[in-house]
């Protein structure tokens, strides 16, 4: 069932959450047009089939003359997918009225720079924006990587999450601005999240005398792409060459496990990472934004 939230002049808003199995195909199919885009909320919907409680926020749809035209997810974060500028328009109203709720805007270039442009007067300032931010791949019919996969990248086992976590809070620290564990839950819930990657096997490391010298993270899965976030360096250990063999094990690696293609996205201004994914056998296909309050 499809419940009107908002009509506009030029089509319908409507709220996706809980709706039947032939809404739910409707909303795969037009997810499925930007796969590499579209991995984490894709991944989401696929597996929560739109259940409110497995999905963690509501889906809304944009829909004109009876057919879906753009999505946006709103939970943690607000996700535009596939919007072009009406269901933009529509989904900055309903943003808009609802008031802030979420902590980031994030998703394809075009259309979520149009969405903050449409909502930074009422939610702003925002504390960072990072625009644009280059979306990569490595595809099985792509390029080659320029140098051979580290062989000491491996899986994270569970009994190492102790000598991870360092690592990953690091990571998070850096790359938000913010420690995951400065929260009322003192990093619990960041802790088991990271717990939770290990034990799907999506967490890859290299590990020297009980350290984490590289890690990286698979966050989302489909069937067609797999999206790695959390990559890291530590400090005593940048510019000397780490970063792109070893994320070229992580090709590899998630090729084999979790989907044919491998997707990130990186800040335009990190030059370094994106020498290291390019010789990791990445190449840019689109741009991504980021809007962090």
């Amino acid at each position: 069932m499809r419940r009107a939230v908002q009509s506009p002049p030029d089509g319908r808003l409507v709220d996706l959450t809980g709706a039947d199995a032939t809404a739910l195909r409707e909303v795969l199919a037009l997810v499925d047009r930007e796969p590499v885009a579209n991995t984490v909320v894709a991944a989401r919907i696929a597996a929560s089939r739109l259940e409110r409680w497995k999905l963690g926020g509501e889906l809304w749809g944009y829909e004109r003359d009876g057919r879906l035209e753009g999505l946006c997810y709103a939970g943690a974060n607000l996700v535009p997918i596939c919007a072009g500028p009406d269901a933009v328009r529509a989904f900055a109203e309903r943003a808009r009225r609802r008031g802030r709720r979420c902590t980031s805007i994030v998703g394809p270039h075009a259309p979520t720079a149009e969405l903050w442009n449409r909502l930074e007067d009422a939610w702003g300032p925002a504390r960072e924006v990072r625009a644009p931010q280059p979306l990569m791949v490595a595809a099985a019919s792509g390029p080659r990587p320029g140098i051979a996969p580290d062989p000491a990248v491996r899986l994270v086992r569970a009994d190492e999450l102790d000598a991870l976590m360092p690592a990953a809070v690091a990571m998070f620290t850096e790359e938000v601005g913010v420690s995951p564990t400065a929260g009322p839950d003192g990093g619990r819930l960041f802790r088991s999240r990271v717990g939770e990657l290990v034990a799907l096997g999506r967490a890859f490391a290299r590990i020297e005398d009980g350290r984490v010298v590289f890690k990286a993270e698979v966050n989302a899965v489909t069937e067609r792409v797999c999206q790695v976030q959390g990559v890291w360096v530590a400090p005593d250990r940048r510019g000397r060459g780490i970063a792109a063999p070893a994320m070229a094990a992580v090709v590899e690696l998630a090729r084999a496990r979790l989907a044919p293609t491998v997707s990130l996205y990186v800040n335009e201004y990190n030059a370094p990472a994106r020498a290291a994914y390019r010789s990791a056998g990445f190449r840019e296909v689109g741009a991504m934004m980021t809007v962090l309050f």
